[in-house]
């Protein structure tokens, strides 16, 4: 685990990582590089849940191993990160006497700009998460094609999911915060899975959902959160897991939608939940190829 966080200033500052993007050479994705630079981006982007990994660390640092039962990191990104481009987290820390709270929580660059932002929390403060009180419907909706039979309210298929030994060997082999409980038995009786792997899992029922809706559009997570409900999220063992959709919309270069997901384990209690905003490139889709472009509404 790291040993060189640092506090100052009211916050714990993780130090500075080079998240890898294995995907670099591969298509049909926004990991792409050659993908990616066909949307405009500068090359295959880092997945916002990477970022999250080297959250956990800071996470321990600032909460204890509670947080990993009992808390939550909910985070908005605002900039892409290229493969090994520095990076670090930084997460306030408790006020003294405090167990259950809130703090802000955030990734920046070396020169302090912010990939990411947003909030981490610990037990059951009275305070709502960064992403659970945003507004969802920022941008007034143009016409949807990627996402037109997607409707708020729709619940997705309820689905078997789990973390492979071998999903969690492939971070293991680029992870920037190795921990003793991706590899040894941790004390919750088993091997904790990364933030990569747990989004992956609680992706199961959006996934199944999306299968008959994305069209082949190009995807990118714009927010997520997880919380640990009675985690952790352990690997190979059985989950059941389910969603809702919470909102959909568009801006004018992607449509998006809004969803959280959850999964519980074989008694039915409840371990883990993530709220997520996904969005999808709109030059991706052979939706907008064919018809032309759309009617854009006043954003």
């Amino acid at each position: 685990m790291a040993t060189d966080i640092e506090l100052r200033d009211g916050s714990y500052y993780g130090p500075l990582r080079t998240p890898a993007n294995q995907q670099r050479s591969t298509s049909g994705n926004i990991h792409s590089d050659a993908d990616a630079q066909k949307l405009g981006f500068r090359g295959g982007l880092v997945a916002g849940s990477i970022h999250m990994e080297m959250f956990a660390p800071v996470l321990l640092r600032a909460f204890g191993e509670r947080w990993f039962e009992h808390g939550s990191l909910s985070l908005y990104f605002l900039t892409p990160t290229l493969h090994s481009e520095e990076v670090r987290a930084v997460v306030g820390a408790l006020a003294d006497g405090t167990n259950d709270e809130q703090v802000e929580a955030w990734a920046q660059k070396p020169n302090g700009d912010r990939i990411c932002e947003g909030t981490a929390a610990v037990g059951d403060p009275h305070n709502i998460t960064a992403l659970k009180s945003r507004k969802l419907d920022r941008h007034a909706n143009g016409e949807l094609r990627i996402l037109a039979a997607a409707h708020i309210g729709d619940e997705f298929p309820v689905v078997e999911t789990r973390v492979a030994r071998e999903a969690l060997d492939n971070r293991l082999a680029v992870i920037t915060e190795p921990m003793p409980w991706y590899t040894d038995a941790s004390r919750w009786g088993g091997i904790v899975a990364t933030a990569v792997n747990q989004v992956n899992a609680l992706m199961a029922p959006a996934n199944a959902y999306l299968k008959d809706h994305r069209a082949g559009a190009i995807g990118l997570y714009g927010a997520i959160e997880l919380r640990n409900v009675n985690g952790p999220l352990l690997i190979e063992t059985p989950y059941r897991s389910g969603g809702t959709l919470l909102h959909v919309g568009d801006t004018p270069k992607t449509e998006y939608l809004w969803f959280d997901t959850w999964a519980d384990d074989a008694s039915g209690k409840r371990v883990t939940e993530m709220r997520m905003m996904l969005r999808f490139m709109k030059a991706s889709s052979r939706k907008y190829e064919e018809a032309g472009p759309p009617a854009v509404a006043d954003k």
